[in-house]
Order: C-alpha cells, then sequence, then structure tokens
C-alpha cells in the first residue's frame, strides 16, 4: 500500500510538470494550428539559464528563478518573431519544418556553449528537503509541483475567461482573419501566448530539474514529446485537456517504471498517442469542428 502511495504521489508530481509543459503546446496550437516543436528545448534552455544564475553568477534562488523566467519568456518571444513571424502567411508545413529547425538549433547551440556532458543543477535548498509521511519518504518538491500547477491553471484558465487579452486569444483561435478586421492585434497576442508557455515551461523546468540533479542539451528532447502526447491525448487547444493529460501520463509512466516492464516505460507512452489518435483523434477534451458544405 505505502508503494502504491508513493507511485501515485511521484505519478502526479511529474504528471503535473509534463502539465505546465504541455499547456505551452497547447495554447499555441490554439492560436496558430502550429506544432512548436522547439518548445521542449526551451524548457531545457531554462534549465541551463538556472545553472548560469545560481552556479556560475552566484545570485540567490528566488531571485535567479524570476530571471530564468524573465529569460526563457524573452528566447520564446525572440523565436517567435525570427522564426515563426515571418512564414505567418506560408503554409502551414514551412512553419512546422522552421519550428524542428529552431529545436535543432538550440541543442546544438546548447552544445557548444555548454558541451555535451550533463552540468549539475544547483540545489535549492528547502525544495530538496526530505519529508516523511508516515512509511512515504519524498522530497518537498513532489508536495509543491501539483499544488502549484493547479494554482497557475486555475489562473490561466480565469485570465482566458474573464480578461481582454483572453477574450482575444479566444477570437483569434476561431478566426484568425475575421479577429484582425475586428482590429485584434493578432502579432502581440501571439507573443503573449508564447511568453505565458514559456514562463510555464520554465517554471517546469526548476521543478523538474531539482530532483534530477543535471542538464544536457538533449534533455528537453523526449520531456518535450511527453508533454506533446499529454497535450494530444487531453484535446491539444484544451488548458484543461493538457493537464488531465499530463496527470495520466505521469502516473501510467511512473506504475510502468515500478513494474517487472520499467524498460518500455517511454514507449508506453507513444503507444497511448496511437491510440488516442486512432480512437479519439480530437482527444478527451478537443473541440470536434464541423466542416461546413
Amino acid at each position: 500500500m505505502d508503494a502504491f502511495l508513493q507511485n501515485c504521489l511521484t505519478g502526479i508530481s511529474i504528471g503535473s510538470i509534463y502539465a505546465l509543459i504541455a499547456i505551452g503546446y497547447t495554447m499555441v496550437y490554439g492560436i496558430l494550428r502550429l506544432i512548436n516543436f522547439a518548445h521542449g528545448d526551451i524548457f531545457m534552455m531554462a534549465g541551463y539559464f538556472m545553472i548560469i544564475c545560481m552556479t556560475d553568477m552566484m545570485i540567490p534562488w528566488y531571485i535567479s528563478i524570476v530571471i530564468v523566467i524573465v529569460a526563457t519568456v524573452l528566447l520564446g518571444v525572440c523565436i517567435e518573431k525570427v522564426a515563426y513571424k515571418p512564414l505567418r502567411t506560408a503554409p502551414r508545413m514551412s512553419v512546422m519544418i522552421s519550428a524542428i529547425g529552431v529545436s535543432y538549433f538550440l541543442q546544438n547551440f546548447a552544445t557548444y556553449l555548454f558541451s555535451a556532458q550533463p552540468k549539475s543543477y544547483p540545489t535549492i535548498g528547502f525544495l530538496s528537503k526530505s519529508v516523511q509521511v508516515g512509511e512515504i519518504s519524498t522530497t518537498l518538491v513532489t508536495f509543491v509541483t501539483p499544488i502549484l500547477t493547479i494554482l497557475l491553471v486555475i489562473g490561466l484558465v480565469m485570465l482566458v475567461k474573464k480578461t481582454k487579452v483572453g477574450m482575444a486569444m479566444r477570437a483569434v483561435s476561431r478566426d484568425f482573419e475575421t479577429a484582425q478586421l475586428m482590429g485584434i492585434k493578432i502579432n502581440s497576442v501571439i507573443s503573449f501566448t508564447f511568453a505565458i508557455g514559456c514562463a510555464l515551461a520554465a517554471i517546469g523546468s526548476v521543478l523538474y530539474f531539482i530532483p534530477r540533479s543535471s542538464v544536457y542539451p538533449l534533455a528537453g528532447s523526449l520531456p518535450g514529446l511527453k508533454c506533446f502526447v499529454a497535450a494530444v491525448f487531453g484535446g491539444i487547444g484544451s488548458i484543461p485537456g493538457a493537464l488531465v493529460g499530463g496527470f495520466l501520463i505521469g502516473l501510467s509512466e511512473t506504475f510502468i517504471k515500478a513494474s517487472a516492464f520499467s524498460e518500455f516505460s517511454d514507449a508506453f507512452t507513444f503507444i497511448i498517442l496511437i491510440v488516442v489518435l486512432l480512437c479519439l483523434p480530437t482527444g478527451l477534451f478537443g473541440e470536434k469542428i464541423k466542416e461546413k458544405v
């Protein structure tokens, strides 16, 4: 029973991180109908930003986290301006190829700057403290992660539903051209969407790397793909769907790792993707689009 509860706690924690990153995928897709394949690598760069701040520059963790979020947001917005904005009217395939190119660029740029060897991730004292609940032993970050994720998702849903910028985001996601004709500043809305997604990726990066202790140039590839699966599973374009998808992927991955089939844990994630696409192409909460004849 204790092992089951331990796995549940670990699965919910990693699932929360997947959910934060999956929201970045789902928001960008909702606005641009673009799968931002570079999102996992932006998450990886956030890990290196924290190493620079705390290890190289000796900045306190609470200031470093703010700097990392700001730097990651600036990186994401710059990528959008340079790699995606010029292709706004291009075929969707061109933008997707650009996203893949940005992903490889960030991986090789990180390798050039930091080498391919793993870099030690700095310790954030209080989040790394051990917590004992009955027979279950874990770190404080495992408890903090799902609570923080749920609060961020609630705040994001309120932003989208209750504010003018949220209304603009919903209008752009419905009809790009009509929203532009109605006076909505499309480029500002898109940049704001990228900024939110990158901020969540930066927070997810801090929570993800604390227990893992190292960052390397390909550290964002597999988590990025898993978060994409979580977004598709929940219904890409749906923020609550990304949350549910992240939790389900995190829990299933954790329980498989604890079983006799641990070597298949990553493969199982992509089996889920295939099954979902076959049975529920729009995901659990995806909106079915009716085509007019």
